[in-house]
């Protein structure tokens, strides 16, 4: 991929990702998960930033390979939350209907890259073949000379994170937004019936 497709994919993603994690917050996880063959199988990653310290979400796309969550940086590792983690490891991972606290390990170089990292492509959806990487109609040659400057994370679980362990911090939106739709309902129903009655 030329840099000047991937300038323009890099802001596609910034774009949806904004959403996923609203969507995300909304309590949304299963739903965008409903469909692994077209959006992906989706996981948010919570991190720290190098240099502001803040925290950061941001969605990927993820593989649960021998009982344990890989991911990879597609855009390589000029990747904001690749570098992001390479400074400071410790995230917070958001699963559909669980969340924990783990390390990240680049595994980019290990023996098992290659499986690996298919399995990761392969639970992407659309996103790999978007990126010019058709993994199912490819040979492991011809993945990894496409993804030569794809990283490959392994995320070590090492405790539960704190609060709600359901991810959905604003799926309290919905009970409010019922209730208003609800008392709407109710005023228009009166109001026909105050006009009906008159």
């Amino acid at each position: 991929m030329d840099e000047l497709t991937a300038g323009r994919m890099r802001r596609v993603f910034r774009h949806v990702n904004r959403w996923m994690v609203v969507l995300w917050r909304l309590g949304l996880g299963r739903w965008v998960n409903a469909w692994p063959a077209g959006s992906g199988r989706i996981m948010v990653l919570t991190h720290v930033g190098r240099t502001s310290g803040r925290r950061f979400r941001t969605p990927l796309n993820y593989a649960e390979v021998d009982g344990e969550i890989y991911c990879t940086a597609g855009f390589g590792p000029g990747s904001d939350w690749y570098r992001n983690v390479t400074v400071t490891p410790e995230v917070e991972v958001w699963l559909p209907g669980r969340r924990w606290c783990g390390t990240v390990e680049d595994v980019s170089d290990g023996p098992d890259r290659a499986r690996v990292l298919r399995a990761v492509l392969l639970a992407s959806g659309f996103a790999a073949p978007a990126a010019g990487v058709p993994v199912r109609r490819l040979t492991d040659e011809q993945v990894a000379e496409r993804t030569a400057d794809y990283r490959l994370l392994r995320i070590r679980r090492t405790g539960v994170a704190t609060g709600d362990p359901r991810p959905g911090d604003l799926a309290w939106t919905w009970a409010v937004g019922g209730g208003c739709l609800a008392l709407l309902a109710l005023l228009a129903i009166r109001g026909r019936a105050a006009r009906g009655g008159a």
